[in-house]
């Protein structure tokens, strides 16, 4: 018998990045000597102050229900982060939305700000550098609208200039995508490229698209080392209310396991945002896990010195990196200085062929042969959209020790292929 599925579930591709994390982890459990450099995840735990919150608030009986999108207190943490440390004018308890997780704030946002057009009527459109991460594509067209690409490259840092996104702004524009630190490019925007880009955003909402929306998407803002400072564009008071800050505890903190995100607005847009995002997560998920709600505010208050500590460890292993794969033929690296991604171009090694007689011919074909052969994971780039086919992204979320390991591995596969 066969009962049909529905097409956005069954056209929809599954994230690449799982899918080599989740081969990586089998090989592994078989028995088999892989290093994964997959999984985009620190290594450290949660800071012991956070889950001890946590673990306080479940003793106390904090198990109930909670408001749709989060309690007062820790609304209110959130804004005064917002407000102190990232400058967003304005923004109120009443701004801000808690999810499960700053993918599922992205699935909400994407569905409150987008929707499928009358027939006949052409998509929404949402502008995004690419190479981005591989989520945004398929959520933005599963809530109905259509991406328009801003292709960068490992010369320019994989950063899009404000011109190229003015060039990309139609009256059909809904939404700015941007991401820094990035995932996958390991590279950040400066202060001053924002600043031009608020520019842009801002003549074009006066012009041809004032429905126009920017969504920041700031996981990594404090997983920086390369010398240049973590800036909100949210912060920027032209735009200000046009900006939605997307925001969690996933990286920062060690805490992708507690599935906490958020979203920060200002303004009267902002609140009829928050509005919109707390009904239509009030029909999905409601509210996170109630006892993790002291924990937020414990992660803010108190886990500062923690964070610096893994900041401070992945400014060491970004640095090991670099020059590893600076120092190899053919490979060609945008010096990572945020986030914890290198993102080098293979392009080079296109064409030749593995021990075992396999054609490299894309980043998927090189993975693939990697993993089996050299029982090495990365993640092929394709997925990630512009000149991502010709880009591996390595994850540098692991110890100094298995980074030199893996580049030792990486660098003898290399050689062996003719």
């Amino acid at each position: 018998m066969s009962i049909a599925l529905a097409p956005r579930a069954t056209n929809l591709k599954p994230s690449v990045t799982v899918a080599f994390m989740n081969r990586a982890k089998a090989m592994q459990r078989a028995g088999k000597d892989v290093l994964s450099f997959a999984a985009g995840e620190p290594d450290f735990d949660t800071p012991a102050c956070i889950k001890m919150a946590a673990i306080k608030a479940l003793a106390n009986g904090m198990t109930k229900y909670m408001p749709t999108l989060g309690d007062p207190d820790t609304r209110s943490a959130l804004a005064r982060k917002l407000t102190i440390e990232n400058g967003i004018p304005g923004c109120t308890p009443e701004h801000i939305t808690i999810g499960a997780g700053g993918k599922h704030s992205l699935f909400v946002a994407c569905h409150v700000l987008l929707d499928f057009p009358a027939p006949g009527q052409p998509k929404q459109e949402v502008v995004l550098p690419v190479p981005a991460w591989v989520s945004y594509a398929p959520i933005v067209e599963l809530a109905g609208g259509t991406i328009v690409e801003v292709e960068t490259t490992v010369a320019t840092g994989f950063l899009a200039t404000a011109e190229q996104i003015e060039k990309a702004i139609t009256p059909r524009t809904r939404m700015v995508i941007l991401n820094s630190p990035s995932n996958p490019c390991g590279t950040m925007y400066s202060e001053q490229q924002l600043r031009a880009i608020a520019a842009v955003i801002e003549k074009a909402a006066k012009t041809i698209a004032p429905n126009l929306v920017v969504l920041s998407d700031e996981l990594y803002e404090k997983i920086v080392y390369g010398g240049i400072p973590h800036f909100s564009i949210g912060s920027i008071p032209a735009i200000a209310e046009r900006v939605i800050t997307l925001n969690g505890l996933s990286k920062a903190y060690g805490m992708t396991g507690w599935r906490i995100g958020y979203t920060g607005s200002s303004g009267e847009f902002g609140r009829a945002f928050t509005s919109a995002m707390g009904t239509l997560q009030g029909q999905m998920s409601t509210n996170i896990t109630s006892f993790t709600y002291p924990a937020i505010v414990e992660a803010l208050a108190n886990a500062g010195p923690e964070v610096e500590l893994m900041r401070q460890a992945f400014a060491a292993r970004a640095e090991a990196i670099n020059a590893r794969l600076n120092a190899m033929p053919g490979i060609v690296n945008a010096k990572a200085t945020g986030a914890f991604y290198a993102f080098p171009n293979v392009r080079a090694y296109f064409g030749k062929t593995t021990p075992q007689g396999k054609k490299i011919d894309s980043a998927m074909s090189m993975c693939e042969a990697m993993l089996e052969e050299a029982g090495l994971a990365f993640v092929p780039g394709e997925d990630f959209g512009g000149v991502g086919r010709e880009h591996v992204r390595i994850s540098f979320a692991c110890s100094l020790d298995q980074i030199a390991k893996g580049m030792d591995r990486f660098e003898a596969f290399l050689r062996s292929l003719k």
